[in-house]
């Protein structure tokens, strides 16, 4: 294996352990409450009402034939949460994993109620702020899980072992990086101009500061790009250590920061490979002057020069 095979199959390896870290502690902990007779009741209750998960057209759609009930419904996925997290960690169907995932988190973005009428309330308690806006980690799993659909399961991984860990050709990481840091960037860009809003994520980081990581993210390169990427890991570490509270348990700790384990991979594997060259900053003025005739590319000058 040369260098730069090593170097995406290690970035495979930290994406797919962030990743299955999310999993693995949110099915631990919901199922630690689904399956317990004294805490189902609520567990299933705050799921279904007016500050869950679940909005009116999902609950229709999902329990109104009979069928299916909320709490089977909730333990099952619970069980192919914690079940696929450990898949993800120990490199098993990654890809069929990572493409079902990307498309799955969007759902939770569609599912969420809010109430964002101007001047109009409902009278019970939910979310006021856009469901994108409250999702946006969502969003960026999802991004994530197709740069790791692209990569393959990478080192240290059971499918690698059965000749399935990657594909023949190397990845082009001009387009992945652009995927990674874009959907990276996006939730500081959103905790950095919109965290004073109810539910959006600001990871207890002055907005200013996750404004101009998001946008550093988003259009810089080279070495701007890989402080703002390490800058994204300890805002992540800031946030635990912020987060953590002595008076809950293990699982209940690490349910309140496990998005966070993904997007600090995330950004380490910024910090090892880049994010492209692909519409940075100088990119996009570089095709602004092509496109306004300004400026000719080199590729068009040698085009118009053949015979």
């Amino acid at each position: 294996m040369n260098k730069d095979s090593t170097r995406y199959a290690n970035a495979a390896l930290a994406l797919r352990i962030g990743l299955g870290l999310v999993f693995v502690i949110g099915g631990l902990s919901k199922l630690s409450l689904l399956l317990s007779s004294s805490k189902q009741a609520a567990m299933v209750a705050n799921y279904m009402g007016t500050t869950g998960y679940i909005n009116e057209l999902f609950q229709d759609f999902l329990f109104s034939n009979g069928v299916l009930s909320p709490w089977f419904f909730l333990t099952s996925l619970s069980t192919f949460e914690l079940v696929s997290g450990i898949a993800l960690i120990a490199g098993f169907m990654v890809r069929p994993l990572a493409l079902f995932y990307g498309l799955l988190l969007w759902t939770f973005v569609f599912s969420l109620p809010v109430d964002t009428v101007p001047g109009a309330s409902v009278g019970v308690k939910t979310y006021t702020s856009p469901a994108m806006f409250v999702q946006v980690r969502d969003i960026t799993l999802s991004g994530m899980m197709f740069v790791l659909f692209n990569l393959g399961a990478g080192a240290r991984s059971l499918d690698l072992r059965r000749g399935q860990g990657s594909g023949n050709a190397a990845p082009n990481w001009d387009m992945l990086g652009l995927l990674l840091r874009f959907s990276l960037g996006v939730t500081f860009i959103i905790g950095g101009f919109f965290g004073a809003y109810a539910k959006i994520p600001s990871f207890a980081t002055y907005q200013i500061i996750l404004a101009l990581i998001g946008l550093v993210l988003i259009f810089g390169q080279g070495t701007s790009l890989k402080v703002a990427a390490g800058a994204v890991v300890l805002v992540m570490a800031w946030y635990m250590l912020q987060k953590l509270n002595l008076d809950k348990g293990v699982i209940a700790n690490l349910n309140g920061v496990k998005r966070e384990f993904a997007l600090a991979a995330a950004g380490l594997v910024l910090m090892r490979l880049g994010g492209g060259d692909l519409f940075t900053l100088s990119d996009c003025v570089r095709r602004t002057k092509e496109t306004l005739g300004i400026q000719t590319s080199p590729s068009a000058v040698g085009h118009q020069s053949k015979p």
